[in-house]
């Protein structure tokens, strides 16, 4: 059997639900690495985030000149085009949410028992990033993830690779709100230059109010994905 047939059988092998149980300890251990382990959970958010960004400027015809990644978890990413617009509007906004809304594609599709399939789409992203990538450091960033995952596809039992799925899909939804609240605590002064305050300038569009609404929307990814992962914790799943 060749090895793109044995890739197809894994990719295409459906994972069973993981026990409750099982669920649960996976809950706490992402809640657990989201308080004790924050600038490693960090390094992965702002990952989705300059994705984020990326996406969202090659969407909207912007082109896309770069992206870097930096040891102390910040990041970059640079775009050509009009500096003005919906365009621009777009991209800024894209970076915030990112993080959980990968989480909650990968709540929805581990959920339906392809994350075998949901895995191996992570690491063909992280290998179209890294085309883009401008720094030694966020190569080695993507190259260590990419390769975890890529090894987890080939090597990993299809059940436990669905307990990774879930593992990140719960890591990046209970992280997501963590970085829009640190900015919401951040002065206006030493902010200056984030997502929010380019946004309110290009908008007149207050930050705190950019702020609320990437806060809104993390909060939501979580609860929803909450909703999928763990049906009956919620009343809305009643």
């Amino acid at each position: 059997m060749s090895w793109y047939e044995v890739l197809w059988r894994r990719v295409s092998s459906t994972t069973p639900t993981p026990d409750t149980s099982v669920l649960t300890l996976i809950g706490f251990a992402a809640l657990a690495s989201v308080i004790l382990a924050w600038p490693l959970v960090r390094m992965l958010v702002t990952v989705c985030h300059e994705a984020g960004h990326a996406v969202a400027a090659t969407v909207t015809g912007r082109s896309l000149e770069g992206i870097r990644l930096h040891s102390d978890t910040s990041g970059l990413t640079v775009s050509r085009g009009a500096p003005k617009g919906a365009g621009m509007v777009v991209t800024l906004f894209a970076g915030y949410p990112a993080a959980s809304l990968v989480g909650l594609t990968a709540a929805f599709v581990a959920g339906a028992g392809f994350a075998v399939a949901m895995v191996l789409l992570l690491v063909v992203a992280l290998a179209l990033m890294l085309l883009k990538i401008r720094n030694m450091h966020g190569a080695l960033v993507v190259l260590t993830l990419g390769a975890a995952l890529g090894l987890a596809v080939w090597y990993v039992p299809v059940t436990f690779v669905g307990w990774l799925a879930y593992g990140l899909a719960w890591l990046l939804l209970l992280a997501g709100p963590r970085p829009v609240l640190e900015l919401a605590l951040t002065s206006r002064r030493t902010a200056s230059g984030s997502d929010a305050a380019q946004l309110a300038r290009l908008t007149r569009i207050p930050r705190m109010v950019w702020i609320v609404l990437w806060l809104g929307g993390t909060v939501a990814a979580l609860i929803l994905g909450t909703a999928i992962m763990a049906p009956g914790v919620l009343p809305i799943t009643s």
